[in-house]
């Protein structure tokens, strides 16, 4: 049975920063592509940011250079560095593992931004 748990969210201040953590279970980690998504407050899920098992990434326009998705293929985690947030930050972050047919997802970490 394939788990992700993520740990890292909370509340935090404007322009303030947090890392989300997302460790895996798989034992063929490596080869997943690996993605956090989020849902905020009245919204769709939308994608955030992903990594591929090369470590090639891409991200919603919205947090691009300030986000920062990074992977561990030793440790079986997968990392989401925020900075600069803002309240439209706000929301629930999933993470993601994809590999064909195979998806899995987190039970996700609620990250607030608030003053």
């Amino acid at each position: 049975q394939v788990q992700l748990v993520e740990s890292g969210g909370g509340l935090v201040q404007p322009g303030g920063s947090l890392r989300l953590s997302c460790a895996a279970s798989m034992r063929s980690f490596s080869v997943y592509a690996m993605a956090w998504y989020r849902r905020a407050p009245g919204k769709q899920r939308e994608l955030v940011a992903s990594i591929n098992p090369p470590g090639r990434t891409n991200y919603a326009s919205s947090v691009k250079g300030r986000f920062t998705i990074s992977r561990d293929n030793v440790k079986n985690t997968v990392d989401l560095q925020m900075n600069s947030l803002n309240a439209e930050d706000t929301a629930v972050y999933y993470c993601n593992a994809h590999m064909g047919v195979a998806d899995y997802w987190g039970q996700g970490t609620q990250v607030t931004v608030s003053s």
